[in-house]
């Protein structure tokens, strides 16, 4: 079934993160006709994206004559609270207000806004950028059930949704989503160097790190069985992964070691959104 909108989607902000949704979105089926860019300068790729489909990026939203139905704030952080006010002046009753925007609040959105608006909240992570991301968003009092499935589809255009109710549960998931791929990025740095230590060489070493991380995350993408089988049946009695699991696995390995980063990175988020 086809992406559709009663109006217009502003989209501010096509970096890679909007770039990765605009690509997703069209792909889809949204009409480009109904898509409106606000980017100053978009990156070549997504240039030529929009060259492709006849979709304009303005400097400033254009004056459509009606509010837009979504809202779409992808721009940085740091440049939100100039961006974000004009464009709320265009918000409608029925205007959905969608950000993946790290660090900024809900209520950080509705000081700007007109009471009653719906106001969304979420958190991708960087593997949407080949469809394999996943998103947690978090609504304030005014979203519908039909808010919320409109979020489904252009979020799920990069990949798996997750709600929660509490917006304060969007630091922890910012922590193991969010930032979740930088871990899984290092785990494979220390495997490849674990390697070279070990004398491989470090091209192979490397070669081997990528595709033991990529293939595995696959095979438990595809599985039924839940990680901590998939750990088992690797796992021979007295062999070599139960030699190497008993230091991953000990009283400071691995486990311990990522609740302090989950908790480190979780605080560091409270303090972006205060």
């Amino acid at each position: 079934m086809a992406l559709t909108l009663d109006g217009d989607l502003v989209l501010a902000g096509a970096g890679n993160m909007g770039g990765a949704m605009l690509t997703g979105w069209l792909a889809g089926g949204l009409d480009p006709k109904r898509i409106v860019v606000q980017d100053p300068s978009p990156s070549p790729a997504v240039a030529a994206l929009l060259a492709k489909h006849g979709i304009t990026a303005h400097s400033t939203m254009p004056d459509r004559g009606r509010p837009p139905s979504v809202l779409l704030m992808a721009v940085k952080p740091q440049v939100m609270d100039e961006v974000f006010p004009p464009l709320a002046k265009r918000a409608g009753p029925g205007t959905l207000v969608l950000s993946i925007a790290a660090g900024k609040t809900i209520a950080s959105f509705e000081r700007h806004l007109a009471p009653g608006i719906a106001v969304v909240r979420s958190i991708p992570n960087t593997p949407a950028a080949v469809g394999r991301g996943i998103t947690v968003a978090a609504p304030n009092q005014h979203v519908t059930p039909a808010h919320r499935a409109l979020c489904d589809a252009l979020l799920g255009a990069i990949g798996e949704v997750g709600w929660v109710d509490d917006e304060a549960l969007i630091d922890p998931v910012t922590a193991v989503s969010g930032s979740g791929p930088a871990y899984v990025f290092y785990l494979t740095e220390c495997l490849a160097a674990a390697g070279v230590k070990a004398g491989i060489s470090p091209e192979l070493a490397m070669r081997l790190a990528r595709a033991t991380v990529a293939g595995s995350g696959e095979l438990m993408r595809q599985s039924e069985l839940g990680p901590d089988q998939l750990r088992k049946n690797v796992t021979s009695p007295n062999g070599t992964t139960y030699a190497a699991l008993q230091v991953l696995m000990s009283d400071k390995g691995l486990e311990p070691l990522m609740t302090e980063a989950i908790a480190a990175a979780t605080r560091r988020s409270r303090e972006l959104a205060s």
